[in-house]
């Protein structure tokens, strides 16, 4: 008596559609970033915090003319100045650092 041998058909590739390619840059622009606007800081001990009131000025370490930190994430991204538009505060920016 014969052997049978079964004959092997191939396998059909699974039929995918092809989608698009997508720019990486593209995935990336709905991720949300905490941007801060620092004008400066200043050292105070527990008794000067404690003593802070209603009218209190606080002096910062930057002046007037020095351009203030703007923070990307917690770290420092840019320098820029404070304007105004119309009643709210805003920030030009002069200048975008190089990653350290």
């Amino acid at each position: 008596m014969a052997k049978k041998t079964a004959q092997k058909t191939p396998a059909k590739k699974a039929e995918t559609k092809a989608t698009p390619p997508v720019d990486n840059i593209d995935l990336l622009e709905s991720v949300r970033l905490t941007l801060t606007a620092e004008l400066g800081r200043t050292r105070a001990t527990m008794q000067d915090i404690h003593e802070l009131g209603d009218q209190s000025l606080v002096e910062l370490e930057k002046t007037v003319d020095q351009p203030i930190d703007i923070m990307l994430n917690g770290e420092l991204f840019a320098r820029g100045e404070v304007v105004t538009v119309g009643e709210n505060f805003g920030v030009r920016i002069s200048e975008i650092l190089e990653p350290a």
